[in-house]
């Protein structure tokens, strides 16, 4: 436990002397060489700690259990076949679901950003969606905050006695619409409005993005639903080993 509280405290400090600088410049899969490279360094030193975080995450749930390394498995691949699935906007733009809901709730956030850099290289690599050069930015928003929203969203609503069923839907549905957020943000920092600034080119984005996004994520929490309810059927002792009932 020594170890791995040193190496997170490591990372967090490399993040911090790669990222504070950056920040100070005023200068959804964000693709292959959008961002200045100032952000793209930013975000990415950003994820650094997270990700030290979630390889022992995964170490500590999955040892031991063949049986939890496949949900695992299964949770990667359910987030990698949703968020490549691109589908065009009215507004010009396109939009697609995270799938990170569902491996945010049964391993918790910290394990989804490890699962979420390996999606997102994979998809920039193979199906070129996203990039090498954005990876960063994308794991922020769609591998880190995604699934702590998700997560936050679903043991709260836990905490307040809410049916199972409804607490699976909000958290897949707020893990979906934070991504966009966030993602929104990331692109208004680095493209300020002209007359407007940051806040004006937010708004934006958002605009942009939340005509296909939010049916996208009302979709995204029922089938969520369906798939948490059916490993919940067959695997209900990993989920209690999991403390995601």
């Amino acid at each position: 436990m020594k170890k791995e509280k040193r190496l997170i405290c490591l990372s967090i400090v490399i993040s911090m002397i790669l990222a504070i600088p950056f920040f100070r410049v005023n200068a959804m899969h964000i693709m292959e060489g959008f961002l200045p490279p100032v952000w793209c360094v930013s975000w990415g030193a950003l994820c650094i700690p997270f990700v030290v975080s979630g390889f022992f995450s995964i170490k500590r749930k999955v040892t031991g259990s063949s049986k939890r390394l496949l949900l695992l498995a299964m949770c990667g691949a359910f987030a990698f076949v949703l968020s490549a699935l691109k589908l065009p906007s009215v507004t010009g733009s396109s939009s697609h679901p995270t799938g990170i809901g569902l491996g945010a709730i049964l391993f918790g956030p910290a394990a989804m950003s490890v699962i979420g850099v390996i999606v997102l290289l994979f998809q920039a690599i193979l199906l070129a969606h996203g990039g090498i050069t954005t990876l960063g930015a994308n794991v922020f928003s769609m591998a880190i905050v995604g699934p702590f929203a998700a997560f936050g969203t679903y043991y709260l609503l836990k905490k307040l006695k809410v049916n199972n069923a409804v607490c699976v839907f909000f958290a897949a549905f707020f893990g979906d619409m934070l991504t966009y957020i966030v993602t929104s943000g990331q692109l208004a920092l680095a493209f300020p409005d002209a007359g407007g600034g940051v806040m004006t080119s937010f708004v934006k984005f958002l605009g942009v993005f939340a005509v296909t996004q939010l049916p996208l994520a009302i979709s995204e929490g029922f089938l969520t639903v369906i798939v948490f309810e059916s490993i919940r059927k067959y695997s209900s002792r990993e989920l209690e080993v999991l403390k995601a009932l």
